[in-house]
């Protein structure tokens, strides 16, 4: 009985030792967490792919200092280079598919996870916009073919033949081989893909494309696919691709990228690591020969990098500290002496 007492006894203390312990772990935390000073956040910040992203960014960065929403300001900042003929990847002059059709792709994502998209969309000159009509205005995520067109119609879009005199040349010209082998860094950059981190320290993103130039009539790349081309969690980052939008839809290329940022990973690592693992899975395929992806990713931190399989790839870069910028990323494969 004596035995027993003193097993309760001693157990007892033991309780009331460990939650001492436990208290007084819980009070230390608290006090680093208090008296511990936070990295700063590089905020806002405007990233996008490619050198068309330079007047993306311009028009994004004045949108944003004039108090425009963070969609609004994609919207507008994307749509300069859908708008302009002389981006042959993206809107309006873009090279067609093997019909001589142009048709075009789209999404866009906010902070609460949200998402609107469109794909096949033929006719509208800017269909981010429309993208954007689709999150705000219909209970879906995305429309395709005839019944985007349908909608961004009812919506006061104006349809339009996008097809232009120098689109069409190359077109013609193509059609005297009909060999789909895209160039490297030319017909299969077929995006602008923008991220925004706002002052709040919220992120946003958009994604815009005319798509691989002599593609099937119908072919839907990863530009319109929430977690292929575009993907973002507002409590960790945002990455989108650009490239060969089969091998970014085989790997959910931007939600890994965004999943291992979770994990940890600073965005250069995530986008290294995706890359690679692009590389691994194609580097005995079909595709390789002309393939090349590249992905940009920014954090919570306000941290942003860019890699892809091959070089050439680079992205334009918008801070209140450096102004507007092109920066160069690292490629897995080294360039050719």
């Amino acid at each position: 009985m004596s035995s027993r007492r003193k097993f309760i006894k001693n157990t007892a203390l033991g309780t009331v030792g460990l939650s001492s312990l436990l208290s007084s772990f819980s009070a230390s935390a608290e006090t680093n967490k208090n008296t511990s000073k936070a990295k700063p956040v590089k905020k806002p910040l405007v990233i996008s792919t490619w050198r068309h992203g330079l007047a993306a960014n311009e028009e994004a960065w004045k949108q944003l200092n004039n108090g425009a929403a963070p969609l609004d300001a994609i919207v507008a900042g994307v749509g300069i280079p859908e708008a302009d003929p002389d981006v042959r990847s993206v809107g309006y002059g873009g090279l067609p598919d093997r019909e001589g059709k142009v048709t075009l792709d789209a999404c866009i994502m906010d902070k609460n996870s949200d998402c609107g998209s469109v794909s096949f969309l033929q006719g509208i000159k800017h269909p981010i916009a429309v993208a954007k009509k689709v999150l705000d205005e219909t209970p879906h995520v995305m429309l395709t073919g005839k019944g985007a067109l349908q909608f961004a119609l009812e919506k006061g879009f104006k349809e339009e033949n996008l097809l232009t005199d120098k689109s069409k040349e190359s077109w013609e010209k193509w059609l005297e081989k009909s060999k789909y082998q895209p160039v490297i860094n030319i017909e299969n950059h077929d995006t602008i893909s923008m991220l925004v981190l706002d002052e709040e320290g919220n992120l946003s993103g958009g994604c815009t494309t005319s798509g691989a130039a002599w593609k099937l009539h119908g072919r839907v790349g990863d530009s319109p696919i929430i977690g292929a081309g575009l993907f973002l969690d507002n409590e960790v980052g945002a990455a989108a691709a650009t490239g060969l939008g089969e091998a970014v839809i085989r790997t959910a290329g931007s939600a890994m990228v965004v999943e291992l940022m979770r994990h940890g990973k600073s965005p250069y690592e995530a986008c290294k690591e995706i890359v690679e693992r692009i590389y691994n899975k194609h580097k005995n395929h079909k595709d390789m020969a002309y393939l090349q992806v590249g992905f940009i990713a920014v954090n919570k931190k306000g941290e942003h990098a860019g890699y892809s399989i091959r070089p050439g790839f680079n992205y334009a870069v918008y801070d209140n500290k450096e102004g507007n910028r092109m920066e160069k990323a690292d490629s897995k494969m080294a360039p050719k002496k």
